[in-house]
């Protein structure tokens, strides 16, 4: 039925199933996240009609004052405290993302260290990726995803890669170096690591791990194709609750990973 003026009304959308991506620096969170996407083809799909999408806990980055930037472009700023991101925010961006409505999500600028005037309009979605190296770590934003994965990766090679990354974004290598030493390893053995214990499914190896990102992009897939119709983390007594399904044996070729149930994923094949 049309509307007074004529046009049809915009149907309710479903509420999101919101999936948290934790894991250390440089772990692969956001290749995992792209990959997922990519597997399902939602790359090529117009965003405005995008089933799934990614969005970052970076974009939460608190405004930084003078002397915070100063800090910052020196490397001696620490962006991997829980005081670093403005969760006030984040909260109220991922409930209105919960409750199936169009928000505007922040834009950061790492090479400023400024959160730019200009922000990303981010509309419904069937299955939301929220990625960052503490999401798990507030309460209240934790307790919002429906499945928790966390990206787990050997210290060296999260060390090299966030090397090369700083690098390409201008920073000098002593700078990159002492900065890590001096807040990224502590705040992840303090903030980031404890977190862990929180996850649904743990993912060796990021994206190398490609049976760990086949399981979980074909659940995915079920809850785009409504095969799943209870996942929601609800409410008994105050305390969250997780609907759980059986863990797939190995066998089994279609494999469902099941929302609630943790799981180590550990590929069969490793690199020599």
């Amino acid at each position: 039925m049309a509307s007074a003026g004529g046009a049809e009304p915009e149907r309710p959308h479903p509420k999101p199933f919101l999936i948290g991506v934790s894991g250390g620096t440089a772990s692969g969170k956001s290749t995992v996240c792209e990959k997922i996407m990519e597997l399902l083809g939602q790359n090529a799909v117009e965003r405005r009609q995008r089933k799934v999408l990614i969005l970052s806990q970076d974009s939460f980055y608190k405004v930084l004052t003078a002397e915070q930037k100063a800090k910052a472009l020196k490397g001696q700023y620490n962006f991997d405290h829980p005081d670093a991101f403005d969760n006030d925010l984040m909260h109220t961006t991922l409930k209105n993302i919960v409750e199936g409505k169009t928000v505007e999500v922040p834009t950061y600028d790492f090479v400023t260290h400024s959160r730019l005037a200009e922000t990303t309009v981010v509309y419904p979605a069937d299955v939301v990726l929220f990625e960052g190296i503490l999401v798990f770590y507030n309460q209240d934003i934790r307790d919002m995803f429906h499945l928790r994965l966390f990206v787990d990766t050997d210290s060296d090679v999260r060390l090299s890669r966030r090397v090369l990354r700083d690098m390409k974004r201008g920073r000098d290598l002593e700078q990159i170096l002492t900065q890590y030493t001096t807040f990224v390893k502590p705040a992840f053995e303090e903030f980031c690591l404890p977190t862990k214990k929180y996850a649904d499914v743990i993912i060796p190896r990021g994206v190398d791990n490609m049976v760990a990102i086949n399981l979980i992009v074909q659940h995915i897939q079920d809850i785009l194709n409504g095969d799943i119709c209870k996942w929601q983390r609800g409410a008994v007594n105050g305390h969250a609750r997780t609907y759980k399904r059986p863990f797939p044996e190995q066998a089994e070729s279609s494999s469902v990973l099941a929302a609630g149930k943790r799981s180590h994923l550990e590929s069969s094949s490793r690199p020599h």
